[in-house]
Order: structure tokens, then sequence, then C-alpha cells
């Protein structure tokens, strides 16, 4: 069984939301990956009695825990009492630490406040944890059946401390067994939708199912334990991407890491050796955004108006046959165009539709390749801003698509 971990935050800006914790997400996806349970995640604010309270609990159920903030010289900072108190150690001045903490000021030609002689206040017994990016030493120290860790809130500094310090600590003092966390990502299709698809699967109860849905895909994650065994790891992963079928545009944790969409079309058109053209309107511009920089764009047209676009390009456009239109674009472009092949994204409705959160926009994308022309068509809601990712993000996977697959 992995050893358990939790992950103590500490600072009434966390608390109150002025600040967002990011280094309990950081933490926890690097010692997941080293083999910890997280079981926790706490943030407790500038109280030394709830400070107190919590790390005397955390001793008695945790095997180890990082605390993150409280380590600086004002009078909210209160990690290093909160411990002395909780466990009964007394501070002690730590005579390297304050020589660190001098030399800092002097590099810079500062001088040190007397209230900076606090952070070189350690609870006794501790072991000092150095600090070569910041005034705030951190230190660790063995409480029952728990090892903390403390480092400053900073996320620069903590994960230099964490990189060069705790995790060589956590690998000697743990017997750790990474599980293998494997990844699909999808897009065009939402999490109540993958677990509809999925649920027919048998997915054992030692592996642990969870899914990440952010504004440009859905991922779906099974995290194995470090014994399963690697033929029926891959024959799971193998039944559920057949369930989720062309929605899955790449699979992490089999092999190297995919990136985002962008990332995988970028993959398969350099192996390809293809080249594209990019009409587009509902994303105004955002789909070239995404692609800046890579070679194998080769022109981009932004025209919201069809009947302006149109007569950029000398074709007759019917509002009432997008697809057609589409077709027709496309078709023109290819005539006057180097590109392999042509991505064509209209939109139906006006502007107005489009700025109204409450009403979908109806997307028509069309790509012209040497095979001819294949089409999706999409309805997408929210906002203008998710209106227009989603325009931009539903339009690449269109040529995605073919280009995994080379049939839609």
């Amino acid at each position: 069984m992995n050893p358990t971990l939790e992950i103590f935050s500490q600072g009434e800006e966390v608390v109150t939301g002025q600040a967002v914790d990011t280094n309990a997400a950081w933490l926890s996806e690097q010692v997941v990956a080293l083999g910890f349970t997280v079981t926790r995640h706490t943030a407790v604010g500038d109280k030394l009695d709830d400070l107190i309270a919590l790390l005397r609990e955390i001793a008695t159920r945790a095997d180890c825990c990082i605390c993150t903030g409280g380590l600086g010289p004002t009078s909210d900072d209160l990690t290093a009492e909160a411990v002395a108190k909780a466990f009964g150690l007394p501070l002690e001045v730590d005579p390297v630490a304050l020589a660190q903490i001098q030399h800092y000021f002097s590099l810079r030609n500062r001088q040190m406040a007397d209230a900076n002689r606090k952070q070189a206040l350690l609870p006794k017994t501790a072991e000092r944890i150095d600090n070569a990016w910041g005034t705030a030493p951190g230190f660790s120290l063995q409480v029952g059946r728990c090892w903390f860790a403390f480092v400053p809130g900073v996320p620069s500094e903590m994960r230099h401390l964490y990189l060069e310090t705790i995790r060589p600590r956590l690998s000697s003092r743990f017997v750790l067994r990474p599980g293998k966390l494997v990844t699909l990502k999808t897009i065009g299709i939402g999490e109540s939708a993958i677990q509809q698809l999925i649920n027919t699967c048998d997915i054992p109860e030692d592996v642990q199912l969870g899914f990440r849905a952010s504004p440009d895909d859905v991922q779906t994650k099974l995290l194995f334990s470090a014994a399963y065994p690697q033929t029926a790891l891959t024959a799971l992963v193998d039944t559920i991407a057949a369930k989720l079928g062309d929605y899955v545009y790449a699979i992490d944790g089999l092999g190297q890491a995919s990136g985002d969409l962008v990332c995988t079309i970028n993959q398969l058109m350099t192996e390809g050796k293809h080249t594209l053209a990019v009409v587009e309107t509902a994303s105004q511009g955002l789909l070239a955004a995404k692609c800046i920089g890579l070679e194998w764009l080769l022109e981009t047209h932004y025209q919201q108006a069809l009947e302006r676009l149109g007569q950029k390009l000398n074709v007759t456009l019917d509002s009432n046959d997008l697809s057609a239109s589409a077709r027709a674009v496309a078709t023109a472009i290819r005539r006057d165009s180097a590109a392999d092949f042509v991505l064509v994204q209209l939109a139906a409705g006006d502007n107005k539709i489009f700025h109204a959160k409450d009403q979908a926009i109806l997307l028509y994308n069309v790509l012209l390749t040497e095979d001819g022309f294949y089409q999706t068509t999409h309805s997408v809601a929210g906002p203008i801003s998710t209106k227009q990712n989603q325009a931009a993000l539903l339009a690449l996977d269109l040529l995605r698509r073919y280009l995994q697959h080379k049939e839609l």
C-alpha cells in the first residue's frame, strides 16, 4: 500500500480567495508520480490555534505532510511557532540559517531588518532546508508516524526546495512504488457522455478512474497500481479507447507525451509533409493564432461576413446552404493556393446570436484534401470566448481526424 501524504497550505490570502493555491496542485502531481497517495488538501488562515490543531491531527493520520507558507518575517507568519507549540518543541536560532539570511541581504546591498531574524528560529530537532532563492529557510521533522516538510509559500521558492531537497529525502525515507497514469485526451465530447460510453467497461477496483475537463479538451485518467500487469493495462486502455472512438486525439502514459491538440496535428502534418490553407469565421483568427509559427500553415483568411467572403474569392455563397458554401470557398482557395489541404469554417447566424450566451451557433467545417471533401457540423453555445475557442478547436479536430483515420 502506498504511503499517505497530505498537503497543508497556510495563509489568510489562500482561504479568502485572494490567492489561488497553485502550490497544492503542483505538489500533488509531483508526489503522486513518486508513489504517494494524496489523501487531503487543507488550507488554514493565519490563526495560531487552528494551525496547532491541524498539525496535531495530521501527525496521527498521515505518513507525510508538506506544508507551504507562513515562514515569512511578519506577524502573520505563524508556521514555526505553531509547530513549536503543537509538538512541545522550543524555537531556537539556527546560526547557519541566520547567516544565510544575512548573506542574502548583503549580496543585494540591503540592510536586513530585525524582523528577518524571526526566520532563523526553527523548532528544536528540526532539520533545516536551505533556501538559496529567498530569505525563508524551510525545515523538516518527524512527529509520530508523520514526516513533515515546511517550505515557503512563494511558488518559485517552494518548487526549488521541493526538487532540490524534499524529493530526494522522500525517496530515501519511504518505500515508494509509483503507479502508472494513462490519460486519454478527447475533444468534441463531454464528461457525462464519456462516462456513459465506458459504463460497460469492467474497470477493476485497483484502477482509479477520473476525469478532467478544460476549455480545450476532456481527459479520462486511469491510475494503475505499480503491480498492475502491463498486458492487462494495455488491454483496458485499448477497450476504453475503442469505446470513445474518434473523439480520442491522443493517449499519454504509454510512451512519449503528446501535448495538446495542436501538438498532435503538428506531428501528423510534419510527418506527412502536408501544407494547409485556412478560412475561419466564428473563431475570428484564433485558429491561426493556435498554429502560429508552424511551417505547414501556408495561408489564412478571416472574414466574418459571408457576403464579403464571397466577394473576396469571387464566388457566390448561399447563407441558406452553408455546407455548399463552405465547399465552394474551399474549391476557390484550392484553385489559387499551393496548400495540400484547405480547411474552411463557416458559422450560421448573425452577430447577436454569436454574442448571446444562451443561444447556440451552428458550425460547418469542411476539409478539402486530395481524397475529396470531409465535413463536420457542430452546435456551440456559451459566452463569445467559449464559442470562439470551440470553433477553432473543432475545425482543427476535423483536420486531426482526417490525418489519423483518413475517413470520417
